[in-house]
This record gives C-alpha cells, sequence and structure tokens, in this order.
C-alpha cells in the first residue's frame, strides 16, 4: 500500500487506515520482551557502529530509533534487494528485493546492539506479520535484521531462539536475519517524516503509538531529543 503525501488523499483514506491500525498491535501497543541474554557488553570507549533494520514502512522505525539514548543518527533507506540504487517507486513495485529500512548509527558504548534488538522487537514493529506491517502490504514490508558482522548475527540468532522458547508472540516469528550487503539512502522527503509532519494522518494513526510505547514501555532507552537521518 502506498503511503501517499498529498493532505487531500491522506484525509480521504484517514477512516481506512483507522480500522486497519485498530488491529495492528504494533501501531497500537508494544509487547513486553525480556532483555537480550546474549548481547555484546557496551564499549569501553565511545564510537560508533552501524545496524539495519526492516519492519514495514520506514517512517515509523525511523521514529522509534530517533528517539533511543546512544543512537546517533537514523536513516530512512532501501536495503536487501539485488537493484543498485533504487527509488521509492521500484522499491514500492516490490520487484527489486529491497525492503523498506532504517540505518542505525549508535554509540555502542551507550547502547547495545542486544538493546536495540529490544526496541525493534517490542515496540518498532510486529516480528509475526510477514511481509506487512498494519495497513502496509509487500515484500519491501517485510521483517529483516541486515547483520553487519558475526558478532550481529550470533546476539540476533540467539535473541529470536530466546523469544520463540519464552513464547512471547502469539504466532512465530518471521523475522529475516540476513547479512547486509548495502544500503541506500531514501529521498530527502522521507527522512525525519515523522518528526517533520507530526500532524500526517498515516503517523498519527501508525506511527507516533510506537514512540508513545517507546516512552511508557522501554523509558530508560527513550529520549526526548531525537537523532536525526
Amino acid at each position: 500500500m502506498s503511503r501517499s503525501t498529498n493532505p487531500f488523499v491522506i484525509l480521504a483514506g484517514a477512516s481506512i487506515l483507522m480500522f486497519n491500525a485498530v488491529s495492528c498491535r504494533a501501531a497500537s501497543a508494544a509487547v513486553a520482551i525480556p532483555d537480550a541474554a546474549t548481547d555484546t557488553p557496551l564499549a569501553a570507549a565511545p564510537g560508533e557502529q552501524a545496524a539495519v533494520f526492516a519492519g514495514g514502512c520506514f517512517w515509523g522505525i525511523q521514529a522509534v530509533f530517533e528517539h533511543v539514548k546512544g543512537v546517533v543518527s537514523a536513516t530512512s533507506g532501501y536495503s536487501g534487494g539485488h537493484v543498485a540504487n533504487p527509488d521509492y517507486d521500484e522499491v514500492s513495485s516490490g520487484t527489486t528485493g529491497h525492503a523498506e529500512s532504517v540505518k542505525v548509527v549508535f554509540d555502542p558504548s551507550k547502547i547495545t546492539y542486544g538493546q536495540l534488538l529490544k526496541v525493534f522487537f517490542s515496540v518498532a514493529h510486529d516480528p509475526t506479520e510477514l511481509n506487512r506491517q498494519g495497513p502496509d502490504e509487500g515484500t519491501q514490508y517485510r521483517s529483516a535484521i541486515f547483520y553487519m558482522n558475526a558478532e550481529q548475527q550470533r546476539v540476533a540468532t540467539a535473541y529470536i531462539a530466546q523469544l520463540t522458547q519464552a513464547k512471547v508472540y502469539d504466532r512465530p516469528i518471521v523475522t529475516q536475519v540476513v547479512a547486509y550487503s548495502a544500503f541506500y539512502p531514501a529521498e530527502a522527503y522521507h527522512q525525519d517524516f515523522a518528526i517533520r509532519n507530526p500532524d500526517n494522518a498515516y503517523i498519527v494513526i501508525n506511527d507516533a503509538p510506537k514512540v508513545v510505547n517507546l516512552k511508557r514501555e522501554l523509558p530508560d532507552l527513550y529520549t526526548n531529543v531525537p537523532a536525526h537521518s
């Protein structure tokens, strides 16, 4: 489902989005999950590392991670496909193999990769929805973790196994854990979209509640001063 930025189109479809949002757990509620039992320790010195996540519309994923302590920047883009330098229309066609993704640059002395995963699985999206999130459908909206190295792969795989064993969700986790190959930043109008358009109907219904859930459910990881792309 394409997300129009035309205010008239948005208002006309607001009632439809509201209906979809009622049944979308990722937009309306958080899932209480444990800390990652397998994780990397906080680094002894400040620095920067990157992580790439996909889980539905990148507006919402970006909005959440921009409010996580220790995050330096969060950039919307495309990852996981076979087309170089794709644009939004190409990715939306579902033929590029790319997923709408967010590249999170974080300070490992302030937050661990496991803590980022906790945010991803608890408030950023619903990891049990296959090739969709709320009103958005297609492989470009799939749940995926693009690991940068063997350590990220180890932590992500172990955490999914931990959550599965704990039966945190009513349905199986469908999140893909695949090797990172490339990340292509999305167009400028997609960057910091939720921050710049707080009254946009799609944001109000689907994404703003995720940031509220982050503040309520994971207050130690929340910051009111957002990072930007």
